[in-house]
């Protein structure tokens, strides 16, 4: 999802979508996104969730 113009609302859904629903997404590019402090942090705490498989982000 690199420069796709997401921004800290779209990090709201992603992250809500990420907590939900398990995946066995790994790998995660947000590179030049106007992602936000909120919408990075939002991400991060996803990253604690147990049944995250996510490992880079």
């Amino acid at each position: 999802l690199s420069d796709c113009g997401i921004t800290d609302d779209g990090c709201a859904a992603l992250a809500s979508a990420l907590r939900s629903n398990p995946s066995h997404l790994r790998h995660l590019n947000l590179s030049w996104n106007k992602l936000g402090d909120s919408g990075v942090t939002m991400l991060f705490a996803v990253l604690e969730v147990p049944h995250c498989k996510l490992e880079i982000l």
